[in-house]
């Protein structure tokens, strides 16, 4: 069983405490859980598991990564329903994967993390949390890049006379049935939703700052044969799955500015645009001016011709103010709305977790990142001792799937605590010069590709460095061969000080 508690009201010790349930999170209880590392505990801040597929439930919620790629490659998936899977048939995959590895009594849910300090003297990480206090030899943060929505500063959004929400906090007491709904932005979640206002709402206005990169999204339903022979032949899922990541890889060249694939993928949007809109005014509007894959590259086949329907406007500004239940855009244009949804994204380049976590000297996290995101191997922080990062800095792909990046990590942590036990249980710590070269190694790698010579301003670049500190500038594979394994030579090692329990 997980963890044990000291007499009276001390804190829960355990070996290795896990922050989030998501993707990486559930990935690494069930990796330590498979190989007999009872001694952990996933501290969840929401009430049920999931992470990004429990909080985004807005409508037309789905994956745009394929089903069979985003799943765990040891827990195959025999009964996705389509090639993208929709938002609640992944929640209930994660819910599945818990409860078939066993992981229910390893969870603290509604235990939102607090503080948590590395404590020089016993050399472990004193975590606070609404469910009380953890002690723990590992830190692992899986709290990944869309936890914390983002939501502009917009001067009189708190006096709006209609209902507001974030895409990611879908209030499901909202009905869009017969209203006017306004939509800000259109990124990943805008794409989908907008689709579902539009056939919903009397009047659509789109807020769009940025016209986005959309390509053909491909349509594939999986029949009840093709399912029966997943769970027959499981062997059929790996090929499937193979063939999958190939095909993302190979769509890795355009995000290096290389032709013919960066022209290749120009002319496939350019034609979807110009098929599924006839206004030329229109079409001019939605043409993005910049490289795709700057921002991330979309998929749909019903957002433009929502875009182009009557009932929608196409307000291409950012908002910048509320009056009652008017909102005014930045053009000066005006309109009266029920309903003002914000798919305005994430905080991701700047995580509002790392103010949280104290390392060696009382350090905060959030100062360590002042100059971005950085991590050795993307994955542990030179001055926090004993702490990993899953889905930290330099992780993200705009090209593949996020979970063949979560499963190398989880490598790499599991070596690194091998190592340590091999080594007396010693406190592995990042030598700073090396976390600095592979920083350098990450900044000589991002020159010259879309992300930072595209010609726009995304999520994926510190918003004060300018640097990339989200994608893994490279193709995944490569990922695993630079980083899918522990290196232990890039570490120091100090003796562990304490004989008490992990």
């Amino acid at each position: 069983m997980p963890s044990d508690t000291a007499p009276g009201n001390g804190p829960t010790r355990a070996k290795t405490a896990i922050v989030g349930s998501g993707f990486a999170g559930l990935a690494m209880g069930i990796r330590l859980k498979r190989r007999g590392d009872e001694d952990f505990l996933i501290i969840e801040r929401a009430s049920d598991l999931g992470g990004t597929w429990r909080d985004n439930t807005y409508p037309g919620v789905a994956c745009d990564v394929p089903s069979h790629l985003y799943s765990f490659s040891f827990r195959p998936n025999p009964d996705w329903t389509s090639l993208f899977s929709p938002g609640a048939e992944i929640q209930e995959y994660l819910r599945e994967c818990a409860r078939e590895e066993g992981l229910t009594p390893h969870f603290r849910f509604d235990a939102a993390l607090r503080d948590a300090t590395w404590n020089e003297r016993t050399q472990r990480w004193e975590l606070s949390t609404d469910g009380g206090e953890v002690e723990a030899r590992y830190l692992i943060m899986a709290t990944g890049h869309l936890a914390d929505e983002h939501l502009p500063e917009v001067p009189g959004l708190e006096g709006f006379t209609g209902r507001a929400c974030h895409s990611a906090r879908w209030d499901p007491s909202i009905r869009l049935e017969g209203l006017r709904v306004g939509i800000v932005g259109t990124g990943a979640s805008a794409i989908q939703l907008v689709p579902e206002a539009q056939q919903a709402a009397r009047e659509l206005v789109v807020f769009q700052r940025t016209p986005a990169w959309v390509i053909p999204r491909p349509v594939k339903e999986y029949t009840d044969g093709e399912r029966r022979m997943f769970r027959r032949d499981p062997s059929t899922i790996r090929r499937v799955r193979e063939e999958l990541f190939w095909n993302q890889e190979n769509t890795y060249p355009a995000r290096r500015g290389i032709d013919p694939y960066l022209s290749g993928i120009k002319a496939m949007a350019a034609a979807h645009l110009a098929a599924q809109v006839q206004d030329e005014a229109l079409r001019e509007k939605l043409t993005p001016h910049y490289e795709p894959g700057c921002k991330r590259l979309l998929l749909s086949n019903t957002y433009y011709p929502a875009m182009a329907a009557e009932n929608t406007t196409v307000e291409a500004s950012a908002l910048a103010s509320v009056q009652g239940s008017t909102a005014v855009a930045a053009s000066g244009a005006r309109y009266d709305l029920d309903v003002l949804v914000f798919a305005t994204g994430f905080e991701a380049a700047q995580p509002p977790f790392a103010r949280l976590v104290h390392g060696v000297g009382g350090v905060n996290l959030a100062e360590h990142w002042s100059r971005g995101m950085r991590a050795l191997d993307s994955t542990a922080v030179a001055g926090y001792p004993n702490l990993f990062s899953i889905n930290g800095p330099n992780t993200s792909l705009g090209h593949n799937s996020i979970v063949y990046i979560i499963e190398s990590q989880v490598e790499y942590i599991l070596g690194a605590m091998d190592y340590a036990g091999q080594h007396d249980d010693a406190v592995l710590t990042p030598i700073p010069e090396q976390e600095e070269e592979y920083v350098a190694q990450i900044d000589r790698k991002a020159r010259g590709s879309v992300w930072t010579d595209g010609g726009c301003d995304s999520w994926y670049l510190d918003p004060g460095t300018g640097r990339l500190t989200l994608i893994w500038p490279d193709f995944g594979y490569a990922f695993r061969e630079a980083n899918g394994t522990f290196h232990p030579e890039r570490f120091e090692l100090l003796p562990d000080r304490t004989t008490a329990a992990a």
